[in-house]
């Protein structure tokens, strides 16, 4: 199902949103960074209490883009295979097959990933970043498009395994997911006992592929690009960008895919829009996703109660975006023009 020429990206990526809105109630910010990592194919990493409707947001989208959705209960009984398969021995006919696990999806939701030992969350990270898997010598690959939501659960630490800094790496972003409004919980009761609202498909993996494709070709100018490495920049040298004093309370700044993702977010920020290039703005709105998960704080900062959000904040404060990058209007288009 292919959208008709006439529709624009935003007006195709609307009617995503609204399906979504028909059973989602308000998450307005958790949703734009589900279409964004879409569109970027990155990974998102969600913190937030249960009941928030993260399974079903991810689920619902899966729907309205006729996609697969898979959803992996992390427990720490969890072994590899149970994620990416196996070779079954069938007693029949003496040979094996290969049975493929549930990492075999558009979008996959794994969820507590911090509740499996290291083994497991090694397996679903490697098929993040090769977006394939090797069994008993064979190659197999994930289906495209693949994005994988991995939730985290703040409020309880017994029996969980954090993820190494190194494997935290591999997300594009972390998001932050707030209890709803009393109006929009009011909103959920109603909709969550009334009748089953049905979801009508939008688009399909194709129509999104060619949209992650269109997403690549968004224009970034090259001080933007500057932009974002200096802020990356800052978190790992603050001296030298006249903020010395945060150099106590980091240990380690955020890695060179700390820039790419927020040139890759702010890309996708602005189809959204409608433009077929990057503003200022678009990359600041990525800064504190891409950047908060990356930054390893100094038992100083955590002995404070400094926050990485409060870091990414007072570097965005020092460093000041670029003035007019577009100034010479090469750039005027929307994307439906």
């Amino acid at each position: 199902m292919t959208p008709p020429e006439s529709d624009t990206t935003p007006a195709l990526m609307e009617r995503l949103l609204y399906e979504v809105k028909r059973v989602v109630v308000g998450q307005d910010r958790f949703l734009e960074r589900v279409l964004v990592a879409l569109l970027a194919q990155g990974h998102l990493l969600v913190e937030g209490v249960p009941g928030l409707a993260k399974t079903l947001t991810v689920k619902t989208l899966a729907r309205a883009i006729r996609g697969s959705f898979k959803r992996i209960q992390f427990t720490p009984d969890l072994v590899p295979s149970d994620l990416v398969g196996t070779r079954i021995y069938n007693q029949k006919t003496g040979e094996f097959s290969t049975s493929l696990g549930p990492v075999f999806a558009n979008l996959l939701l794994a969820d507590e990933i911090n509740r499996a030992p290291a083994k497991v969350q090694s397996a679903l990270l490697e098929v993040m970043q090769e977006r394939q898997v090797t069994i008993a010598g064979e190659t197999h690959r994930v289906p495209e498009p693949f994005v994988v939501m991995a939730t985290q659960n703040p409020i309880e630490t017994e029996g969980t395994y954090p993820l190494p800094e190194a494997q935290v790496d591999r997300f594009m972003m972390k998001v932050l997911v707030d209890y709803p409004s009393e109006e929009e919980e009011f909103v959920i009761a109603q909709r969550v006992t009334g009748p089953a609202v049905e979801i009508d498909p939008v688009a399909d993996t194709f129509a999104l592929a060619a949209l992650q494709r269109q997403c690549r070709e968004v224009y970034v100018d090259p001080a933007l690009i500057q932009y974002a490495v200096k802020l990356v920049s800052a978190t790992r040298t603050p001296a030298r960008h006249d903020l010395a004093d945060l150099g106590r309370l980091i240990t380690y700044g955020a890695s060179p895919r700390a820039t790419i993702g927020m040139i890759e977010g702010a890309r996708a920020l602005a189809l959204l829009a409608g433009r077929r290039y990057a503003l200022p703005e678009d990359v600041a709105g990525m800064v504190a996703d891409v950047m908060r998960h990356r930054l390893v704080l100094s038992y100083e900062a955590l002995a404070e109660g400094v926050s990485a959000d409060a870091i990414v904040q007072r570097v965005m404060k020092k460093i000041a975006p670029p003035d007019k990058p577009l100034a010479g209007g090469r750039f005027d288009g929307s994307v439906g023009a």
